[in-house]
């Protein structure tokens, strides 16, 4: 046995479904404070979650994106939890497990859902098909902006828009969608009209006379036109119909109706109400579920009704935190009432506010301000962070940089642990797991396949075909995100392509893996999820896992080595280059850098759900391609970065090259945190490479220079094909998905007496 400092295993997993205002506020608080004993895992869909009460602004344009979403990635990381980017679809109460739309099923001990609401679709012909809700919102956002980009890309268009719902939500997007349009129109002399539909005959529902008179004048003020007594009877792709008879042209109609519940959580056996809503006491527990808890717009607080309103969700994150807290540590729980009355300001878009307040009710340029700064002040808090560890320069000369944080360290582990081959995941957690991934991703053993996973022998037997050559890799690294599932294909991708790089067919893989201590329960978890996202991919290239090795360690760790065929006339190697052949660069760079910045809470969400895609980005296919044009040399970049790789490729073939600054693909993000001295652990000696370039001197002084010694996990494709074919090579991978694939610069003749490398 040896002695290890960490504390005790994580004996229970918590799992937040949906990333609204409450769950937000957890994420921070559980940040701050962490609950010993707990793994936290979060659910989303979505890495930026809208903030409810900016949002109005940004549809008017006062507010940008970050402005007024929070960053769950940042968040999640800061918290210390998984982040699973997954659509929650169902629950299985009887295992307690959480069903999502694109990954294995995710298994808890207590659960709290915070997913919001979507609005009523009734069964309104047309609605499903024609119209935009306004939630989801990042759906209502994507379609919002492309109206926006057509207005100033067409001067002078008619358009007509129609908005079905009067309520404060209705009314809002209407006079923020209007100040927005007003703004197109300014430049680009754009005619557009705005319908307001509300089968009340007064709008604002649930506010006071005062504000339902003043906004309904205001409305028809401003050119609004408003339909009032008018229940919509159908959707059409250009008109919205009404009951009455009324049947007005709309290019574009809005559902911003009363909120309703998705049906897969009535359909889990949660005691719900008459609209789907979770039932839940004062606790914020479930009625009938009393380890599930729910809040925001989800939820519905039986003893005390409340509107389905943000402000009443960002105060239900401080008590469902404390209760969550108090119920794993086995204490009584407090009890939670909202208030009964509370203020609404509704932005009019003109940079003023209407306040509704029990019975009173005003208008003002200064209530703006004053929401902007509530607004403004709740939103801070989530970009105030404590860093995980500052940036990491990127000095003129050689950095020394620190060694990155370890990723994936559980907070708890066992104060004594065994080495050697006491630290072996046990038996039986391996054979349930191996069992699991098998039946879900069956498929049938190739016959050079002797034996493999399914027979005892203590190693795997394989045959090589007399015509074929046997190529070989390994490759094993720490986890870089929260994710098994997502590590797991990242990492079986990034494996496989030295395979491809050279023209082989996977033939077989073993696998290695490291397990964070944890209880038996969570690691079988955990080596589910892992092995699941590799076999996913490896059921792709049709490569059937062998065998490996498993054991516990302080953090999680995978690699496979893996066995591929090749006939000897389609060996592609890095040696082939020849003047005049073009160099195409199949994937963006610049994953290192982000993921430097990521572990310190300084790169945004959406540029790492942009490098994860590229990530997940087989190289299978790019291959294929490059045979079909004749390629001449290849190799992947992975750690050794760009430069790195294409001087092996260089030397190899002793030729040299002319590189297109402006035409090297990089990431969004990158630039960015570049400028902010953000760079890999393994940038100081990539960089020593910096001596084959022939104009070293000039390029130190371009802003992107270091992207070019990024180490790349599971990067692109660098290969040479013939210029004649070139042009047209990069055409096809751009249409098969490839994006970023660009050539980038030629290959020329060596010359003896300087540096191989020369950037235009």
């Amino acid at each position: 046995m040896t002695k290890d400092k960490e504390p005790m295993t994580n004996d229970k997993d918590l799992v937040l479904i949906g990333g609204g205002h409450s769950h937000a506020i957890a994420l921070r608080m559980l940040g701050m404070n962490s609950l010993p004993g707990v793994r936290l895992t979060l659910i989303t869909n979505v890495s930026h979650t809208p903030y409810s009460g900016m949002l109005p602004g940004h549809v008017a344009g006062f507010y940008t994106f970050d402005e007024c979403h929070i960053d769950l990635r940042r968040l999640a990381q800061f918290a210390g939890a998984q982040l699973y980017i997954d659509k929650a679809v169902g629950l299985d109460l009887n295992s307690n497990k959480v069903i999502c739309a694109n990954r294995p099923p995710v298994a808890f001990d207590v659960l709290s859902i915070d997913i919001g609401s979507t609005p009523a679709k009734e069964s309104v012909s047309g609605v499903a098909k024609y119209a935009i809700p306004a939630k989801p919102v990042p759906q209502f956002l994507k379609r919002w902006n492309r109206i926006i980009e057509t207005l100033a890309q067409h001067p002078k268009q008619s358009l007509s828009l129609g908005i079905v719902g009067g309520g404060a939500g209705g009314v809002e997007l209407a006079m923020t969608m209007q100040r927005r349009i007003n703004h197109v129109e300014t430049r680009h002399g754009t005619s557009v009209k705005i319908h307001l539909f509300h089968r009340g005959n007064q709008l604002l529902p649930g506010h006071n006379s005062w504000a339902r008179r003043y906004v309904q004048k205001l409305l028809r003020k401003r050119g609004i036109q408003v339909h009032l007594g008018e229940t919509v009877s159908q959707i059409l792709p250009d008109k919205i119909c009404c009951e009455s008879g009324l049947v007005v042209d709309c290019d574009y109609s809005f559902w911003v109706t009363q909120a309703s519940a998705p049906s897969w959580i009535a359909e889990s056996g949660l005691h719900t109400t008459s609209k789907g809503f979770i039932s839940v006491g004062d606790t914020l527990q479930s009625l009938s579920h009393p380890h599930i808890f729910a809040a925001g717009d989800i939820a519905t607080m039986v003893n005390h009704l409340r509107p389905k309103a943000g402000v009443f969700a960002v105060r239900q994150g401080k008590p469902l935190v404390e209760n969550l807290r108090r119920f794993v540590q086995g204490k009584a729980l407090h009890p939670y009432k909202p208030q009964r009355r509370y203020l609404s300001l509704i932005g009019t878009g003109d940079g003023s506010a209407i306040a509704s307040w029990g019975s009173l009710g005003w208008h003002s340029r200064l209530l703006w301000r004053w929401k902007d700064h509530i607004d403004r002040k709740f939103m801070w808090q989530f970009r105030d962070l404590p860093e995980m560890e500052s940036a990491n320069p990127v000095p003129e000369k050689t950095p020394n940089l620190t060694k990155l944080p370890r990723l994936g360290t559980p907070k708890n582990a066992p104060p004594m642990y065994c080495a050697g081959c006491g630290s072996k995941v046990g038996s039986t957690t391996l054979e349930r797991v191996l069992k699991r991934v098998q039946d879900e991703y069956h498929f049938s053993t190739p016959d050079d396949i002797i034996l493999g996973l399914g027979t005892p022998d203590d190693a795997a037997v394989l045959k090589v075909p007399a015509d074929k050559l046997l190529v070989q890799t390994i490759d094993y690294f720490r986890t870089l995100i929260n994710d098994p599932f997502i590590f797991g294909q990242i990492s079986t991708h990034h494996c496989l392509s030295d395979l491809f790089a050279m023209g082989a067919t996977p033939q077989s893989v073993l696998a290695m893996v490291t397990v964070p201590y944890a209880t038996a329960a969570q690691q079988e978890e955990t080596l589910y999820q892992l092995l699941s996202g590799a076999m996913k991919v490896l059921s792709q290239v049709q490569a059937p896992l062998v065998g490996g090795h498993t054991t516990e360690g302080a953090e999680l760790t995978f690699g496979l080595s893996c066995n591929g065929l090749v006939h000897p006339q389609q060996l592609i190697k890095k040696s082939g280059m020849k003047p005049g052949d073009r160099i195409i660069l199949t994937k963006a760079l610049g994953t290192g850098i982000l993921f430097a910045a990521h572990q310190r809470l300084q790169a945004k969400g959406r540029w790492i759900d942009q490098a994860v895609e590229s990530m997940l980005l087989s190289n299978q296919e790019a291959v294929k391609v490059f045979r079909d044009h004749g390629v001449t040399a290849c190799t992947d970049v992975t750690g050794f970065g760009f430069v790195g790789h294409l001087v092996e490729m260089v030397q190899a073939s002793g030729v040299a090259v002319e590189l297109e600054w402006e035409r090297i693909p990089l990431l969004e993000g990158v630039t960015e945190l570049v400028q902010q001295g953000i760079a890999s652990s393994l940038y100081p000696q990539n960089v020593q490479a910096a001596r084959f370039i022939r104009n070293q001197e000039e390029m130190c002084d371009r802003a992107n220079y270091p992207v070019l010694f990024d180490p790349q996990t599971s990067g692109g494709l660098l290969a040479t094909i013939p210029g004649d074919k070139a042009a047209n090579c990069e055409q096809v991978l751009q249409a098969l998905g490839y994006k970023d694939s660009h050539i980038i610069g030629q290959v020329i003749s060596a010359s003896s007496d300087v540096p191989p490398l020369r950037f235009l």
